[in-house]
């Protein structure tokens, strides 16, 4: 046994080893090209919120960063807090204003709190201002109604410029 392991390791020392560097260039070409494909240059990342199926665009606009409402058939969010349940996608009359039809007073509360944070911070830090900016995700299915009444107590709210998510064709 000994001698048959001392004559492997003779006949190892007369080879020479080569490296193959043809097929692991390929590879990392591979992975550089999948890596490109599927780098995204956009800084802000907007996925869809639950429940939400968005409608399809052929804009190109890139979104920034500002608050996301998301519009669903069962509920209304801000940021990462439901505010607002929706019974077949419809306002509960409890949430509405009863002087106008229009006014959701949760929303406005939640969304009037985050303005306040927003111009809270813009006091100690000069880059960051409140410009009424949010991000709308609503889904395709919605009736135009409750789409009104975010949009106006939205901008009673001092979100003024309003942006819909959609998905774009390529």
């Amino acid at each position: 046994m000994r001698r048959a392991v001392d004559k492997f390791i003779a006949n190892n020392k007369k080879g020479t080893f080569v490296l193959q560097l043809t097929a692991m260039v390929d590879m990392f070409t591979i992975l550089i090209v999948f890596l490109l494909k599927s780098f995204d240059t956009s800084p802000v990342q907007v996925s869809p919120s639950q429940n939400i199926i968005l409608p399809h665009s052929y804009s190109m606009a890139v979104p920034s960063e500002v608050l996301k409402v998301a519009i669903s058939k069962k509920s209304i969010v801000v940021g990462d807090k439901e505010v607002v349940i929706l019974i077949d996608g419809k306002v509960d009359a409890k949430d509405m204003d009863l002087s106008d039809p229009k006014f959701i007073k949760p929303l406005f509360d939640a969304l009037d709190e985050q303005a306040k944070k927003t111009e809270a911070i813009s006091k100690e830090n000069k880059d960051h201002k409140f410009d009424g900016q949010i991000i709308l995700q609503a889904d395709k299915g919605l009736n135009y109604g409750i789409l009104e009444k975010v949009f106006y107590t939205s901008s009673m709210a001092g979100y003024t410029d309003m942006k819909l998510a959609t998905i774009t064709y390529e």
